[in-house]
């Protein structure tokens, strides 16, 4: 399994995640619950002149995953991430780029709004995790593969991508294995934040897209 690793500190100056206390469903027969809840600082960078459309669809606003018990003793695990990767996507959109509109329908099922640039449609392609019990060891992970779709405001393609993020923590920073998967998925998130913000104007399949637009990649695209 590859893990993937990017410091957050290129873009975020609050090292310190500060996590909201859980809302937890626990009861004696079902599953352990978590619904992610975190902070997301706005990344300090100069926005671009680029005025973006994003689309989540409900598999994404309500996006979560579940883990069935290996063996006896252990618990089943609901973890639900969609509000917090609103939260996240949003916070990030808007200091990256100098308007962002909220789509209330899917680009293409609707009349075009013909004054944006394009409209991004984020998606979680792969989710992995860890937890004591499946590694022997103290220490929570998360994997997230997201993929982007950057379409026109008619929904004609414009490129496709993926992007990686990784979250950990030890469980001697938290009092339950709850909290502790929260924070994880809360440091994925901001790693993915931190990734998308540096690598956005990099991403080779939207050069053409960029360059028609005033805006040069931050670092040389290597020849395919």
């Amino acid at each position: 399994m590859s893990r993937w690793t990017t410091s957050t500190e290129r873009f975020f100056t609050a090292l310190r995640v500060s996590v909201i206390p859980l809302a937890l469903a626990l009861s004696a027969c079902g599953p352990a619950h978590v619904q992610v809840e975190g902070e997301f600082p706005t990344p300090l960078m100069e926005p671009l002149p680029l005025k973006l459309g994003v689309w989540y669809a409900d598999e994404f606003r309500n996006h979560e995953f579940h883990d069935e018990a290996k063996a006896p003793g252990d618990s089943d695990w609901v973890v639900t991430t969609g509000q917090a990767q609103v939260n996240m996507w949003d916070t990030l959109l808007q200091g990256m780029f100098t308007e962002v509109v909220h789509l209330e329908s899917e680009p293409g099922t609707a009349p075009s709004q013909i004054d944006l640039d394009g409209v991004l449609i984020p998606s979680v392609d792969e989710l992995q995790y860890a937890i004591p019990t499946h590694t022997s060891i103290k220490v929570y992970e998360i994997w997230m593969r997201y993929r982007f779709k950057l379409v026109s405001p008619a929904g004609e393609p414009i490129g496709e991508w993926t992007m990686a993020s990784y979250g950990k923590t030890p469980t001697a920073f938290l009092q339950s294995d709850e909290a502790a998967v929260n924070f994880a998925a809360v440091m994925a998130l901001r790693d993915a934040g931190a990734n998308f913000a540096t690598s956005f104007t990099d991403v080779p399949v939207l050069q053409p897209w960029l360059q028609s637009r005033g805006i040069v990649a931050a670092k040389p695209i290597a020849a395919p």
